[in-house]
């Protein structure tokens, strides 16, 4: 379905389950098709592409807080007053921003390896970020096969089985039909600033929360976007916030796109839901 929202149209899914809604929300270079994986689990999910992304990449704009709004035209477009929320990395700050400036809509809220300040963060600048991310620009500047971009995907995480299939349609998603990237540059760049060099007002939370990271960010062994300890922290901080559940042996990208990772991810989803 496609849902009006300021400068064009949402494109949004939703997955029939044996749940009530839940709303779910992509992260910075991802679509609505990260979700694949939760959903087979047996969840009615509702997946937006955000905008600048997947058959949303045509809406221009972005900024945390206008994913924000745009999640409430979703929530309005099907009738929902109130519903879960699940947001992995940039989309928890975004249900975070969701949640914290209308909470009368979030029922709970369950953050996947995003939403708190991740403490890399501290030491990033604009020269950093910009280098960082020049990659994924250049990406866009030529055509792929499916085959081609699961390959380059499969050497930047080799924790991803990019055989599965719902791995596959997640990533061919990105894609035209003639093989162009379907991520806007102004987008990506404005809103991973906005999540680096922005405000999280996770502090601010006061619905019931739920926290579930991974223990490594990019590949085994990597250092994580957060440490059990940092977690623990949150936990202190945050009367709202629940245990935070660590997903051992799982990466950033694996908390939903693994086996392992959804089911742990289902298993919070599902608890979240009672």
């Amino acid at each position: 379905m496609l849902v009006p929202v300021e400068g064009g149209d949402l494109a949004v899914e939703t997955h029939d389950g044996d749940t009530v809604p839940v709303l779910a929300i992509h992260g910075v270079s991802g679509s609505r098709k990260l979700w694949n994986r939760v959903a087979a689990h047996g969840f009615s999910l509702i997946t937006p592409d955000l905008r600048g992304r997947g058959d949303s990449s045509d809406v221009p704009g972005a900024t945390i807080r206008q994913h924000a709004d745009d999640m409430v035209r979703v929530l309005d477009a099907l009738d929902l007053p109130t519903a879960t929320v699940a947001g992995m990395s940039m989309g928890g700050y975004v249900a975070v921003d969701l949640a914290v400036r209308h909470p009368d809509r979030v029922r709970a809220l369950v953050l996947v390896d995003g939403g708190f300040p991740m403490p890399a963060h501290a030491q990033m600048t604009e020269e950093i970020l910009t280098a960082a991310l020049a990659p994924q620009v250049a990406a866009r500047e030529r055509t792929w096969t499916v085959d081609e971009y699961l390959a380059v995907q499969a050497m930047v995480d080799p924790l991803i089985d990019t055989t599965d299939p719902l791995v596959r349609e997640y990533y061919a998603h990105d894609l035209t039909a003639d093989g162009h990237l379907r991520l806007s540059a102004e987008t990506l760049l404005a809103d991973t600033r906005d999540v680096i060099f922005g405000e999280s007002r996770w502090q601010e939370l006061t619905v019931p929360t739920w926290f579930v990271h991974a223990e490594w960010s990019v590949g085994a062994d990597s250092a994580p976007a957060y440490t059990a300890e940092q977690a623990a922290g949150f936990r202190t901080a945050l009367p709202v916030l629940r245990e935070p559940v660590l997903i051992t042996e799982v990466d950033h990208g694996g908390t939903v796109l693994t086996r392992k990772g959804a089911a742990v991810t289902a298993e919070v989803l599902a608890e979240a839901l009672k």
